[in-house]
């Protein structure tokens, strides 16, 4: 029986070299088909979905139109390019997408030259563009630079900021705004894409360029009062462009990114201008072409693997709450108590829990766009009117608001509260996305009261403890996934701030724990009682202000004090050094401390235990590093053991 390909067109195309050799009313087929190709493999895989159906047909005539790699193509954020991977030679390993060894769910640079730039967070696109282009500019080069950034990435100030550069520059860059969510443009249709046809057209440019070395011959105020009627009028007739003409760029646009008789010519005519900044807006849906995508709230934003025919995903059933979810609910509690909490996320609702105190509070949540920085000022404007702000942000995206952490919160002594989440390694996002520098980049600011949860349990009494703290700012960090599956409090109950708890006694052997490791060190507590090795558990609970008290006890009474953190060096580990170290603690060189943190390397994805077994930070590694300070190997302790 001779079976049929789904994709016969998309099979002939290894690169874009290939895809460009195809006439132009075959390139319809081809989109078809990488839209078909889209679904199946990420039904397969699991990963960010709808965003790549968006621009299936955008991806293809990029690189049908311009000469890549050579010219430089950049997406922005970088989730929407799996239609990107599958036409540039990786279609062969598209179903590794996110699992061990195989392709990213970014761009990456090591991974292909057509990515030119790797990103996992957004707005950064439109900098690196120019960056690009103006490196081609002092090396006399003439290929092309496009960078694609959907309307979300547009919320943040990287974005402005980069664009107002480059107008000022007028360095030759082509920006693609693809619209697909806040609809920023009016219903696209024929008379859009003849006006875009016409403004991005040489005879157009070219009379205008005219109208230009005229006007330099007229009255300077008959000449400025032209400019702006020509200006306005395309203002007017696109009813977007203004802004992006203020800022420099030649508007083009709004074009429908889903036809491809529009998007073709208008691409090519833009590839063949001389001049730049040029801004094209495309509009397109998100989901497009999969009727289950197009019709869910979140046009399957992200999926788990699912059933093509149905849609339906294959999500197993969780055996616990997951961290997030605990977070929100703990929180709708606390503000049904105190009408001064608000909620506050930069553009990920769901992501963090704040979509469940939203239902709750809509007045008292705030989704500020992917403008972290501005996120945290803003909490830090409603701390001082006697508001409780929680800002709830990834622990990597926070990283994008430091200097404002630093500067307007931690400096003023401000009470907002963190809510960290994603905080250590989390799995099949990566290196982008892992959480591991948070302990080390708080735990350095004066004024602080920096938390993590071991457990879902202790996140409801942490969330209680940061409503009652009102004389500084604090932090929480709790990671990715679920809980383990405890019994949950009824209520929140604030913590004493600074201390630690014990979890079982031993005497030869201490384990500190900050954070949800706690679970390996008390399976490698059992594994140290069964080669004799009476071994304490502590849970520190804070990091800052670090409970002295018990540290020192620790290092008194057990011959081996080990911490155990999901975070860098330089975080929980150095501050209980540096305690150690202010006591004296060390001076008799009769205590073994070991610091055990993430390594110094940027992990690839993976699941989080296989993350977690290769830094060495699960109960295996532990028990490992316990025999290394008693200067014992763990593998012949353990056939010892088993001989016994």
């Amino acid at each position: 029986m001779t079976s049929f390909s789904k994709t016969p067109l998309l099979d002939t195309i290894r690169t874009p070299e290939d895809l460009r050799k195809l006439k132009i009313e075959q390139v319809r087929q081809v989109a078809d088909e990488l839209r078909q190709e889209t679904i199946d493999a990420v039904s397969v895989t699991g990963g960010h979905f709808g965003a790549g159906l968006g621009v299936v047909e955008l991806t293809t005539a990029i690189h049908y139109i311009f000469d890549t790699p050579r010219d430089r193509l950049i997406w922005d954020v970088g989730h929407q390019a799996y239609p990107h991977k599958i036409l540039t030679g990786r279609r062969d390993r598209i179903r590794t997408l996110r699992t061990a060894g195989g392709l990213s769910g970014f761009t990456k640079r090591t991974e292909s030259d057509y990515d030119p730039f790797g990103a996992a967070h957004s707005s950064t696109s439109i900098s690196a563009g120019l960056g690009m282009a103006v490196a081609r500019d002092l090396s006399g080069g003439k290929n092309n630079v496009i960078a694609v950034i959907g309307d979300g990435a547009m919320s943040a100030g990287m974005a402005y900021e980069a664009m107002n550069n480059a107008g000022a520059m007028n360095s030759r860059l082509i920006v693609i705004l693809n619209d697909n969510d806040m609809s920023i443009a009016p219903p696209v249709g024929a008379m859009s894409a003849y006006l875009s046809r016409m403004y991005s057209g040489k005879t157009y440019r070219t009379l205008r360029e005219a109208a230009k070395q005229l006007g330099k011959h007229l009255p300077k105020m008959i000449a400025d009062r032209a400019e702006r009627v020509e200006e306005y009028s395309r203002g007017f007739m696109t009813n977007s462009g203004t802004l992006f003409e203020e800022l420099g760029f030649y508007y083009v646009g709004p074009i429908d990114g889903h036809n491809l008789d529009h998007l073709l010519p208008v691409l090519k005519n833009v590839r063949d201008m001389e001049t730049g900044p040029i801004l094209v807006h495309v509009v397109t849906q998100k989901g497009k072409g999969y009727g289950p995508a197009e019709a869910a709230a979140d046009k399957y934003h992200a999926v788990v693997k699912f059933d093509v025919a149905t849609g339906a995903q294959s999500k197993s059933k969780p055996n616990a709450p997951a961290y997030q979810n605990v977070f929100g609910q703990s929180l709708v509690k606390e503000a049904q108590k105190d009408e001064k909490i608000v909620a506050i996320t930069a553009a990920m609702p769901s992501g963090t829990g704040v979509d469940i105190f939203n239902k709750a509070f809509p007045d008292r949540t705030f989704d500020v766009g992917i403008a972290e920085q501005h996120a945290v000022t803003f909490a830090a404007g409603l701390a001082t009117e006697g508001y409780k702000p929680f800002c709830a942000i990834y622990s990597t995206f926070l990283q994008r608001g430091y200097d404002q952490v630093v500067h307007d919160v931690a400096i003023q002594n401000l009470p907002v509260r963190f809510a960290i989440d994603r905080a250590g390694l989390v799995g099949a996002d990566g290196a982008t996305h892992a959480g591991s520098f948070d302990n080390a980049y708080l735990g350095c600011l004066p004024n602080f009261v920096i938390m993590a949860a071991a457990d879902e349990a202790e996140l409801v009494h942490m969330v209680a403890t940061q409503v009652a703290i009102n004389n500084h700012p604090s932090a929480v960090r709790y990671p990715r996934g679920e809980g383990r599956g405890i019994d949950m409090p009824e209520v929140g109950v604030p913590l004493p701030i600074g201390k630690g708890r014990i979890i079982r006694e031993g005497s030869k052997v201490a384990l500190l724990s900050f954070g949800t490791r706690l679970a390996e060190c008390e399976k490698a507590a059992d594994e140290l009682a069964a080669h004799g090795l009476s071994t304490t558990v502590a849970d520190a609970r804070f990091m800052k202000p670090l409970d002295v008290d018990l540290v020192l006890k620790l290092a008194r009474e057990h011959d081996v004090l080990l911490t155990v953190e999901e975070g860098s060096v330089g975080g929980f580990g150095s501050h209980v050094m540096q305690t150690l170290s202010d006591h004296g603690a060390l001076d008799s060189g009769m205590l073994r401390f070991r610091s055990m943190v993430l390594p110094d390397e940027f992990i690839d994805h993976d699941t989080p235990a296989a993350m977690y077994a290769h830094a060495k930070l699960d109960a295996k590694g532990i028990v490992a590093k316990v025999f290394e300070a008693l200067g014992k190997d763990a593998k012949t302790e353990t056939i010892k053991l088993a001989g016994a």
